[in-house]
């Protein structure tokens, strides 16, 4: 999308607790209970790729983006994708 000053708009999606990404950017909301995406949270740690947005609490969903960043966030998968789906409707 863009503005009339030909600036690029960027959508934010809520991930909870005041935290949100660029939507455009990503690629994959998966939940944490699976070994393949709890060693892909420890690759991402390793190499300095990991944000953690859970704000301490509980992992309860995983965020791939475009960029190859892992972001951690305590909400549902699921709710993340519904919020999700409803950016893309709107927009």
């Amino acid at each position: 999308m863009l503005s009339d000053r030909g600036n690029m708009e960027q959508t934010l999606l809520n991930i909870g607790f005041g935290s949100t990404v660029v939507a455009e950017r990503v690629v994959a909301i998966v939940p944490p209970n699976s070994s393949p995406m709890k060693r892909l949270r420890d690759e991402a740690r390793e190499e300095k790729r990991l944000v953690d947005a859970s704000h301490g609490r509980r992992t309860r969903a995983i965020i791939i983006t475009d960029s190859n960043h892992v972001i951690l966030s305590a909400i549902q998968a699921e709710t993340i994708s519904q919020r999700y789906e409803t950016l893309r409707a709107s927009g």
